[in-house]
C-alpha cells in the first residue's frame, strides 16, 4: 500500500514545481503542462486552438516576450536554447481552470488521471499562500505589541 502515497507524493511534487506566478496568476507552461499530461506540446496546443472558445483570458494566455525571456532566466540552464539563445514562440500559460480544461479537450487518459494532481497542486499552494497569510499576519502582530511595550519602557526609563 505505501507505493500509491509515494507516487501520489511524486505526482503532486512534479505538478507543483513547474507551477509559476506571472501577471498575479499561478500558471503552468504549455510545454510542461503536455508533458504532464502525456502529449507533445503542438498536440495540446492544436487542440487548445481548435477549442478556443473554452479558453478564455482568464483560463490561458500567451506571454509577452519579455515575460518569457524572464521566465527562460529564472529556469535552469539546461532549459535554455543553446542556437541562438532565442525563443521562437511565446508560449501559453494556463491557470488552473485552463489546465482542467486542457485536459478535457484531450483524449489521452494520462491526462484526464493526471488533471487531479494538478488540481490538487493548486489546491496546495493556495493553502500554502493562505498559511503564510496568517503567519505573517500574527508576525506583524507580535512586532506592533513589541514596540508597544518597548515604548511603555521607554517612556518610564525617561
Amino acid at each position: 500500500m505505501p507505493k500509491p502515497k509515494v507516487r501520489y507524493t511524486q505526482q503532486l511534487a512534479r505538478v507543483t514545481d513547474v507551477i509559476h506566478t506571472i501577471r498575479n496568476e499561478r500558471v503552468i507552461l504549455a510545454r510542461d503542462l503536455a508533458a504532464i499530461y502525456g502529449v507533445e506540446t503542438r498536440t495540446l496546443n492544436q487542440a487548445v486552438k481548435r477549442n478556443l472558445k473554452k479558453f478564455p483570458p482568464d483560463f490561458m494566455f500567451q506571454l509577452t516576450e519579455d515575460e518569457a525571456r524572464e521566465l527562460e532566466r529564472s529556469r535552469s540552464q539546461t532549459v535554455i536554447l543553446k542556437r541562438g539563445k532565442n525563443i521562437k514562440y511565446l508560449p501559453y500559460a494556463f491557470t488552473e481552470h485552463g489546465a482542467i480544461m486542457a485536459a478535457n479537450v484531450l483524449s489521452s487518459d494520462q491526462a484526464v488521471t493526471m488533471s487531479v494532481h494538478v488540481v490538487r497542486a493548486f489546491v496546495r499552494l493556495r493553502e500554502v499562500a493562505l498559511v503564510n497569510a496568517n503567519f505573517a499576519q500574527k508576525l506583524q502582530d507580535l512586532e506592533k505589541s513589541l514596540t508597544d511595550r518597548q515604548d511603555i519602557h521607554e517612556r518610564a526609563i525617561l
